[in-house]
Parts: C-alpha cells; structure tokens; sequence
C-alpha cells in the first residue's frame, strides 16, 4: 500500500504524529488507499478540535464521506469578504430560525466545520435537513430552533446524525 501512496513509513509515521503535514498530493494518495472522499477531507485538514469537541466525539458526525445533493440550483450569489471560508449558499427554508434569520434569506455554510456550544449549523437527521443552534449538554447533542413553535431535536444514538457544516454570520 505504501508504495502506491509514494511515502515511506516513516513520513508517514512523522503525519501521523503530527510532525509533518503531507502534501496535497500526498494526502489525495492517503484518501484514496483509505477509501476518503479527497474533497471532503479538505474542508476540515486545517480544523484543530478543541477539548469539549474531543470530549463529545464531534468528529464522529462530520460528514467527511458523504457530499451534499442539491435538487435545484438557482444562480450564484456574491460570497461577501466576511465569509471567506463559504463553501455554499442556502435559502433558509423555514421560519424555525425568525430572530437569527429569514425565510427564504441566503445564509453561506462552512462545509464539514466542527461546532462548538451554541454555533448555528446545517445538520441531517434521520435524512431531513435542518438549520438550528447547537447545544451540548450533558453528554447529548441538542438542536434547537428559534421560534419556539419548533420543537428542539435531541440527538439519541438511535439517531442517523450529520454536521453538514456551520452557518456563517
């Protein structure tokens, strides 16, 4: 396997530690032997997890391996220079976030990013797409709309649950 990825064992020893960081190149190689979608893995290689995301195992609801279907693409928009890091624009679907945004308002996504307590994010639950706050406590993840005509989704492990990526503001 190594020698399809071009990378001795020990480069690769010094990335898994942490001492080196691979190249593009390289990392397409590690993605491709491990069966990870490239792309995907790029939106979140610079991310550093911060202890409370360790703690409630964040990563294991990134989407890393799986890409977001669109149904309908209108047009593009303008990416303002105080979202850089957009990957996509959203209409807000609903009016579940009244006091944060408006229905049928663009809102841009930062693809794959960890949320920390209280960040707004585009999530998938059991295959429906939601926007909501982010809340962890006491061991469970939280979803929580602004308008309290929403119910709030609490995450059960039952739960078929994705980070699809955070809302910028």
């Amino acid at each position: 396997m190594l020698n399809s990825l071009v990378l001795t064992s020990g480069h690769l020893t010094h990335i898994e530690k942490g001492e080196r960081n691979p190249s593009h190149k390289a990392l397409r190689n590690i993605c491709k032997a491990l069966d990870v979608p490239f792309q995907q893995l790029m939106y979140t290689y610079d991310k550093e997890l911060n202890e409370e995301q360790e703690k409630y195992g964040i990563v294991n609801h990134i989407a890393y391996n799986k890409v977001l279907a669109i149904d309908n693409i209108n047009s593009f928009i303008d990416c303002p220079s105080s979202t850089p890091s957009a990957s996509l624009a959203i209409k807000v679907p609903d009016n579940s976030m009244d006091n944060t945004f408006e229905k049928d308002q663009y809102i841009f996504i930062e693809l794959n990013s960890p949320l920390n307590n209280k960040d707004i994010g585009l999530f998938s639950i059991n295959n429906e797409i939601v926007i909501r706050k982010f809340f962890l406590k006491k061991g469970k993840f939280t979803l929580k709309a602004d308008n309290k005509s929403f119910k709030d989704i609490v995450i059960t492990d039952s739960d078929e649950f994705y980070i699809i990526g955070k809302v910028l503001t």
